[in-house]
């Protein structure tokens, strides 16, 4: 990219967001960025501006500067400027020169080192990564209290410094509460199990009753996904790639993890099949290898795959040729879904998985019995699909009941007397 061009702020964001992933920015830091981005939209909105480039840039951040010198900004206010620098910079260069570095947690000293070797511990169990950086996060944060304290050896640990730790909890979130009880629950009971610990220190920590409330999965309807699919150009070779995962996520529900994961191997051309093991479940899934599919696939892999030796069929568009990562393929459907026209877009998910959820929501209208739908999803028991049944609204429609009349001498004609 050797000059700006002309590029609206959602088709900028989503180039400078797929960059960011591929270079592997914290899912945090990301989010600044994208409140950043808000913002200026607003800001663009207002001054009836589409087109994003360096002198629209600039009006913005002299518009938050307001004749103020930048030390004199708030730190809100210093992530929009530099939410604003990041998009002039990729536009005009191609590049960001300057990366946010994820935070390095030191666990030094005996408690440390254990919570060390709980967490390698948790691994070798097959945690998830985001649950392994889950208990990281909160055990550093008890460890840096325990410190605080001068408790630098586990002899020194006892009730009154993990009861302690626990009361300052009570200004956080239920959710961060709860992580964090789990943690340091997981924590202890690893120690006594392991003999680091005489005593089983884990009836000290409360069980949090906080639950993460199921939400309504976000769907599209049949014609928004063939709006999505019509807005892929696949006349360059990342349309042809973008066009066959997108046809993987919309026409098989398969989810990100497994779209990146899929290797020659897994493709049966003699049965017109796709075997895998499933990332998140490790269970074995078979699916038809659609015609449509299997042309967009062979499509890709002719006149657009890049040459080499990885066994992966995806790889990503620039150097260096590597497999490509599930964040980058989230800002890439996420692209498309903005770009497809589709009303109230704002307020839904982006990502393959709302084209997993939507091919349920399709397949539920079809009236496909729900451990078909349960088969083609990859879900280990129907118990995991039932959540989809509350989209399906034609049907819920079907359970309605007539509203009884009410027999009270207060209640007359439908008003009360």
């Amino acid at each position: 990219m050797t000059g700006e061009k002309k590029q609206t702020l959602c088709e900028i964001t989503s180039e400078v967001e797929a960059y960011f992933n591929e270079l592997s920015y914290h899912k945090v830091r990301i989010r600044v960025y994208q409140n950043g981005w808000k913002r200026l939209k607003q800001f663009m909105e207002e001054q009836r501006t589409e087109i994003f480039d360096a002198k629209v840039g600039d009006a913005f951040i002299t518009n938050i500067l307001n004749k103020r010198s930048y030390t004199e900004l708030s730190r809100k206010e210093k992530d929009l400027i530099r939410s604003t620098n990041v998009l002039i910079e990729y536009q005009t260069t191609g590049m960001i020169k300057f990366r946010s570095v994820r935070k390095d947690y030191n666990f030094e000293g005996e408690i440390g080192n254990l919570m060390q070797n709980f967490l390698s511990y948790r691994k070798a169990q097959g945690m998830s990564k985001d649950t392994i950086a889950s208990n990281k996060l909160y055990l550093h944060r008890f460890l840096s209290y325990l410190n605080s304290n001068k408790i630098l050896s586990l002899s020194g640990l006892d009730k009154q410094h993990i009861l302690g730790f626990i009361n300052v909890l009570g200004f956080s979130s239920k959710s961060t509460i709860h992580c964090t009880l789990s943690s340091i629950r997981g924590f202890l009971r690893y120690l006594f199990d392991n003999q680091y610990l005489d005593y089983d220190l884990t009836y000290l920590v409360p069980k949090s009753s906080y639950k993460k409330e199921a939400r309504l999965p976000t769907t599209y309807t049949k014609d928004e996904v063939e709006r999505v699919l019509a807005t892929v150009d696949t006349a360059s070779p990342k349309g042809k790639r973008d066009k066959a995962m997108i046809l993987l996520a919309a026409r098989l529900g398969l989810r990100a993890s497994d779209i990146c994961g899929l290797k020659f191997e897994n493709i049966l051309w003699e049965t017109n099949t796709i075997h895998l093991i499933q990332k998140k479940t490790k269970e074995k899934l078979e699916l038809p290898l659609l015609v449509e599919l299997g042309n967009a696939i062979i499509d890709y892999l002719k006149y657009g795959r890049p040459e080499s030796d990885l066994p992966y069929i995806f790889l990503r568009a620039g150097q260096p040729y590597d497999k490509l990562e599930e964040p980058t393929l989230h800002s890439i459907v996420s692209f498309y879904l903005k770009h497809a026209n589709i009303s109230n877009i704002d307020h839904k998910k982006h990502g393959p998985h709302a084209l997993r959820h939507s091919l349920a929501g399709i397949l539920l209208e079809q009236k496909t019995p729900l451990p078909v739908i349960s088969e083609v999803l990859g879900h280990t028991n129907t118990e995991s699909t039932k959540t989809y049944l509350r989209i399906d609204l034609e049907s819920l429609r079907e359970c309605a009941l007539d509203v009884p009349k009410i027999q009270s001498p207060h209640y007359q004609g439908g008003e009360l007397k």
